[in-house]
């Protein structure tokens, strides 16, 4: 057990670890595990053999130890190796348990709670390499994961690192999975697809790795076996769906069935038997709480129940900290419970002492079941909102279910809170613009089409501005990206232009994040064509709406209902057309449509269609004024079809000044365009 050349020896490392495993707790720090202050000869330390001011040197002289798995090259911090090793552990168990539940909202807590955001990419290589090696179901849960809790809960860069990791520790995946070169490329591609990689990654890959290193192979099955065919993104994303047959809510069922049995038969044995032919330690703690549920609910049975969960924490079928984990999902929930089970708190409390007392709960554990202060509880149903928000907004991204999110956000806000309105909306654009441009659009034709009061939506905006200058350490374009949103909510009518004011006032200074973005908003709303730009700016002026038009379709079918109103059609049925096209912000081009041919063909049937609209509020007073608006602004073209169009068009715009439809203000002439802007409060 000798050392030379200043090393220690992997004998003296092992007995080392050996020492501090064993080491009394008296003389142990709780924080790092070394022996604390003075206490070097302690029992079971060996007598300093560990030296807490040594750390550094002993794991940077052993020569198995590799600096690169924990610190990637850098300087080796004291009491890293230790902490990363806990990390490892509490990762690897995350792991099993996320495989065993299928829960991704309980793994992406865990992952919260371990508070060591940045160890999170040795999390990812874990998940990744673990998966790897098991069935195409685990293979799915893994990128489901890895999208779920991108920028949420790992940063993008312990994403990025964990890829390389894994790329880099390819040679000694491939010994113990043969096929590891083609299941590892497929991940890598099926994270380009998810958005979660950058495709450089593969390019900057191939340029630091050695030229015999198998992680070559890997990037290149990546970009040219999978990223390079057609239809790739599909094909990839569908590789290992058709295999994800047991989900958590199987077992779930499978926990409530025994659990029904057991209160009928009272057999603890078989009940033991069933429990362990689950084969879910780590979803253990759902057991206890279903349990909890049940005995709350049918109180005559409570005492069954109890014993069942005593004889498995007492046989460690279920081990402690599933047992404490349950009891304190239990506690989470009890207020949602008191709206079916009077006095849920009070049975609650019942329950934990009685478990206290026969000592197989430890209850000093456990959260306060004290009911909440106002404040904790507005703080607690903000938290729990934000949650629902975020689930809500994604599947929204995958589903493009307007009605969905619209009953969901009733549900879910059925106080129509305001703050609650403009969390949605401030988390909505935020997911959106970290996103591909189809979703941005959908985040806009979203928030047209949900009908929230303007003042949350400006409140939601203001947020948004307000947490820009963190945004944009992972967003550089931030500013354009709010200033476009902004704006297509301005052409879109969820804002009045004059709000534009409203939220500018807010963020004094020039250089305010604030105001660059009011600045950038009004400089789009300026420009000529303001309005069919910023609905295309994401390709979509209403590519993402219910009817899934692009905007041309939608003005093809503007153009042929209104040809069909002219040449014998019903009133009634061409409003009906106009609302049925889901498009209200796209109304001021019936306007505009219509005028045209009514100035082209001097037939005022037309002019019939614009009235009832108008009258009947299916075509707003700023969707009118902004048809004329651009009657006007293409009044150069106009004129080489309809040498009269600017004298038809000045007696047409008196005539809607006398309906009422446009302001007294509004005129045709060089200033135009100006008058127009000023008009609708945009004052640029």
């Amino acid at each position: 057990m000798e050392s030379s050349d200043g090393f220690v020896s992997k004998e003296q490392l092992e007995l080392a670890k050996s020492a501090l495993e064993s080491a009394d707790p008296s003389s142990v720090s709780y924080m790092d595990g070394h022996p604390k202050k003075g206490a070097s000869g302690g029992k079971g330390t060996l007598d300093g053999l560990h030296d807490p001011t040594e750390d550094a040197s002993l794991y940077n002289n052993d020569p198995n130890y590799d600096s690169t798995e924990e610190q990637d090259g850098d300087q080796i911090i004291k009491g890293t190796p230790i902490k990363l090793d806990g990390y490892k552990r509490k990762a690897t168990v995350i792991v099993e348990e996320y495989f065993a539940t299928d829960d991704v909202v309980s793994t992406a807590n865990e992952l919260r709670e371990l508070k060591l955001p940045s160890y999170s990419y040795y999390f990812v290589k874990k998940l990744v390499s673990m998966a790897m090696d098991r069935h195409d179901k685990e293979k799915e849960m893994t990128a489901v994961l890895l999208s779920a809790l991108y920028a949420e809960v790992i940063d993008p860069s312990q994403v990025y690192k964990g890829f390389r990791k894994l790329v880099e520790s390819a040679d000694d995946l491939i010994v113990d999975i043969p096929e590891a070169v083609d299941v590892l490329a497929l991940f890598i591609a099926r994270a380009v697809v998810d958005d979660i990689l950058p495709p450089v990654f593969l390019k900057k890959q191939l340029a630091s790795l050695p030229a015999d290193s198998k992680g070559i192979d890997v990037l290149r099955r990546a970009e040219k076996g999978y990223l390079a065919a057609p239809l790739h993104s599909e094909i990839i994303e569908r590789r290992w769906e058709s295999n994800m047959n047991k989900t958590v809510d199987d077992v779930k069922v499978k926990i409530n069935n025994l659990l029904v049995e057991y209160i009928a038969s009272g057999d603890t044995k078989e009940a033991c038997r069933c429990i362990k032919e689950l084969k879910v330690p780590f979803f253990h703690h759902e057991i206890v709480k279903r349990a909890l549920v049940m005995a709350m609910e049918r109180r005559a049975v409570e005492s069954r129940l109890l014993d069942l969960l005593k004889k498995t924490a007492e046989e460690g079928l279920i081990n402690s900290s599933q047992v404490t984990k349950g009891f304190s999902r239990m506690i989470d929930v009890v207020d949602d419970l008191s709206l079916d089970i009077p006095d849920a708190r009070g049975i609650l409390k019942s329950l934990i002492s009685n478990a206290a007392s026969e000592g197989w709960l430890s209850a000093s554990s456990l959260k306060s079941l004290s009911p909440p202060s106002p404040k904790e509880s507005v703080e607690g149903a903000a938290k729990k909102f934000k949650m629902k928000a975020q689930s809500i907004i994604q599947e929204y991204f995958l589903s493009s279910d307007v009605a969905e999110v619209s009953d969901c956000i009733e549900f879910e806000n059925s106080s129509c809170s305001p703050d609650l309105n403009a969390m949605f909306i401030k988390r909505l654009v935020t997911l959106a613009m970290d996103r591909k441009n189809r979703e941005k659009e959908m985040a806009s034709v979203l928030l047209s089409s949900l009908c929230f009061p303007t003042d949350d939506v400006v409140h939601g905006f203001v947020m948004l501005i307000e947490s820009a200058d963190d945004t944009v350490l992972d967003n550089p374009i931030v500013v354009e990206d709010l200033g476009m949103f902004l704006a297509r909510a301005v052409v879109d009518e969820v804002i009045a232009p004059q709000q534009l004011e409203e939220i500018g006032s807010q963020f004094l200074g020039t250089e305010s994040t604030g105001n660059k973005v009011l600045q950038m908003a009004k400089s789009l709303l300026k420009a000529r064509l303001a309005g069919e730009r910023i609905l295309r700016c994401w390709g979509g002026g209403g590519s993402s709406s219910k009817n899934g038009c692009a905007v041309e379709d939608v003005k093809d079918k503007i153009g042929k209902l209104l040809e069909e109103f002219e040449s014998g059609g019903d009133i009634r049925e061409a409003c009906r057309c106009i609302k049925e096209l889901g498009m209200p912000f796209f109304h001021h081009e019936v306007v505009k449509k219509a005028l045209v041919k009514i100035m082209e063909s001097k037939s005022e049937k037309l002019w019939g269609l614009l009235n009832e609209g108008f009258r009947s509020g299916l075509i707003t007073s700023y969707q009118m004024t902004k048809g004329f608006g651009r009657v006007a602004e293409s009044m150069e073209d106009l004129r080489l079809d309809v040498p009269d169009a600017e004298k038809q068009f000045e007696y047409y715009i008196e005539k809607a000044k006398l309906t009422g439809w446009l302001d007294s203000s509004f005129g045709i002439g060089p200033t135009t365009k100006s008058s127009f802007v000023k008009e609708n409060g945009i004052n640029v």
